[in-house]
């Protein structure tokens, strides 16, 4: 199923100049896109927690990815786990959006509700494609039908494992805290995009933007200054090397705290395995850590394992089915991880041959 709308060519043609216009400007480029989207200069979002008077606590579950296969089986396997948990008690998902930002249709539109979008003018992104994940979701919510009031920002490596509630309070939005984002430690390089006047380096959450669960309308206006923040970020050479392949989870985090936003902190909403142990009441699996062990079940981070589970092995196509279980010993949260991705693909209609790069 195609969902592209007509892009606007106009009105995106103008954001990208702005964008663009940011590398060359001595203005404040911030300022500038939050007037083209508010009509304004920035206000302080009120960050006491608001009790929502909607009672519709669905909320939209949506997705950036690029059309490379490594992108795809991970979305496949997401998806289907969405499927199964969508309706279960306790769920508050509604609908499901894959914001592709390859400019083009790939061949899971039929598969996966999908949103295509533009990517950042060619070499904007300087070879780090995450930045086009802030301007993927500017783009979205200017031009898709969005029926839910809340919108949860996930990633292709997210499996969900238990019924997710919506964990937002109103209009205070939800996050997950990063042990390895950290603004107080970085306040040096912090306070060239949140300067003093907006308060202390603490209002900036140790979060990215995945998992979030925030108001669309909340995420409207944060959006646009995601993705200034994350090209000024790149543009100064001392941030980018600091921040490296996180800078654009830093860059949200600075952004939601320039509209006076704060997270509630939930450690429950995601665990990360090896280092998470026991899946419990948690909700979401993240499998970005490579999973290696010896066959006595003990960990061998940083080398190969003689059991090992790690996507980017499998970069130009989707992992095999029937994966080898991992050897006694291995927590829980690693075999019950092996074991969603073993059923996914299992299920999943041509998953050996349908993305598989030649």
């Amino acid at each position: 199923m195609i969902v592209r709308k007509n892009m606007g060519r106009g009105k995106t043609l103008l954001m990208l100049l702005m964008v663009l216009g940011f590398l060359f400007a001595t203005y404040n480029f911030v300022s500038l896109i939050i007037e083209h989207k508010a009509g304004g200069l920035l206000e302080p979002f009120d960050k006491k927690v608001m009790e929502s008077s909607n009672s519709n606590l669905k909320y939209h579950v949506a997705l950036t990815a690029t059309d490379a296969a490594y992108s795809q089986w991970q979305c496949r396997i997401m998806y289907y786990w969405y499927k199964n948990l969508k309706d279960m008690p306790g769920s508050d998902m509604g609908k499901f959006t894959r914001i592709l930002h390859s400019g083009k249709a790939d061949q899971l539109m039929d598969e996966i509700p999908t949103f295509v979008v533009d990517p950042l003018p060619e070499g904007l992104d300087r070879g780090y494609i995450v930045l086009n994940r802030p301007w993927a979701f500017v783009q979205w919510l200017e031009k898709a039908d969005i029926e839910e009031e809340y919108i949860l920002m996930a990633e292709p490596d997210h499996i969900f494992v238990n019924p997710l509630p919506n964990l937002a309070h109103g209009s205070q939005p939800a996050g997950f805290p990063f042990f390895y984002i950290k603004p107080v430690e970085n306040e040096k390089l912090i306070r060239k995009f949140y300067p003093e006047d907006k308060g202390p380096v603490t209002d900036v959450d140790p979060i990215g933007n995945s998992p979030v669960i925030i108001q669309k309308s909340l995420m409207e206006e944060i959006a646009p200054t995601w993705v200034n923040i994350s090209l000024r970020m790149k543009d100064d050479q001392e941030t980018d090397k600091a921040f490296g392949w996180v800078l654009e989870m830093y860059a949200y985090a600075v952004a939601s705290a320039l509209h006076g936003v704060k997270h509630i902190l939930r450690k429950d909403f995601m665990l990360q395995p090896p280092w998470d142990l026991h899946v419990g009441k948690k909700f979401i699996i993240h499998y970005t850590y490579g999973c290696d062990y010896n066959l006595k079940g003990q960990l061998t981070y940083g080398k190969i394992g003689e059991w090992r589970f790690d996507k980017r092995s499998y970069l130009l196509g989707p992992p095999p089915k029937n994966l080898s279980l991992p050897p006694p010993g291995v927590p829980e949260s690693v075999v019950r991880l092996v074991k969603m991705v073993n059923e996914a693909t299992a299920n999943i209609p041509e998953w050996d041959s349908l993305n598989r790069k030649s």
